[in-house]
């Protein structure tokens, strides 16, 4: 079984696999927007969901990275708010009794290097306010129903790292968030899937979002309200959670609209999150839709 999984054009033929990277240390995220990047990458066959998998010793190139499972692996982005205390302190909301739970259609993930488009719906920026929150994102690894918190982290396959962009004029209009959260190529994901036997305790990675060179989130996964055992406990009773499904576990403190004065997202922003215990680093850039021509 792979250690961490990425999936990738290759450079020698031109078609997608997935692979582990050759280096365990490699910042997959930073090796592959460096000019001239030549990760290498172990060429994995089988299905990758599955224990029976196996990592060979043909090494490729990595020409692109893409998202590290497909849009039709994935089938469902579940999505939680408000699930870290001190963002809840800093929007002045109580902190919830249950998980508040919402869902992105997966026509909204993208991955590293991938382009975030601010569609033209959410136009003007200042009015919309678009907003970055970078997300610890676990994936599911097996059918997942009814299962107690004890047991929880047996369904994980792995973790990675989700930016949940939100466009706040429309997510504050109304009590349901999916519409706001779920624009098209606008929520990337990765860099890499992390098997969950490297990251036995999920509650103690640290997670960082800078925009433009200033670091605007700073903290950990030990503010999470509901840890990753209850989330997907609570998530999966009389559900059941697919595997290959992800679920983005909300946002820590320092993000952009509820500063003074807000910090919202715009053409040609540029976008670094990192999540530690080797998820690595999430680039990303901003584009307003109908600017894709622009100077960024």
């Amino acid at each position: 079984m792979w250690q961490r999984l990425i999936r990738f054009v290759a450079a020698e033929d031109g078609r997608i696999h997935y692979g582990q990277p050759c280096d365990p240390h490699v910042d997959v995220g930073v090796a592959t927007a460096s000019p001239g990047s030549k990760l290498a990458a172990f060429d994995i066959i089988g299905d990758v969901l599955s224990p029976s998998c196996r990592v060979t010793k043909r090494k490729l190139t990595v020409k692109r990275l893409l998202t590290p499972l497909s849009r039709e692996q994935v089938g469902l982005a579940r999505m939680l708010g408000l699930n870290y205390r001190k963002h809840a302190a800093e929007a002045n909301m109580t902190e919830p009794k249950y998980p508040v739970l919402f869902y992105k259609p997966v026509t909204a993930l993208i991955g590293a290097g991938d382009t975030i488009t601010i569609p033209k719906v959410c136009q003007p920026v200042e009015h919309h306010l678009p907003d970055f929150e970078v997300e610890l994102t676990i994936v599911i690894g097996k059918p997942c129903k009814n299962v107690s918190e004890e047991e929880a982290l047996d369904y994980v396959l792995g973790y990675s790292l989700g930016n949940d962009v939100s466009f706040r004029y429309h997510q504050l209009a109304v009590s349901q968030w999916s519409f706001s959260k779920g624009f098209d190529d606008a929520t990337p994901w990765g860099p890499c899937i992390v098997n969950s036997s490297l990251i036995p305790d999920p509650q103690v990675l640290k997670v960082k979002s800078v925009v433009n060179g200033e670091v605007l989130q700073d903290s950990t996964t030990a503010d999470q309200i509901f840890s990753v055992r209850k989330t997907i406990a609570f998530l999966s009773q009389g559900t059941t959670l697919l595997p290959g499904s992800i679920i983005m576990t909300g946002t820590p403190e320092g993000v952009g609209f509820v500063r003074k004065p807000p910090i919202f997202l715009k053409n040609g922003d540029k976008i670094e999150q990192h999540i530690s215990g080797g998820i690595g680093t999430l680039l990303n850039t901003v584009v307003e839709e109908g600017k894709e021509k622009a100077k960024l």
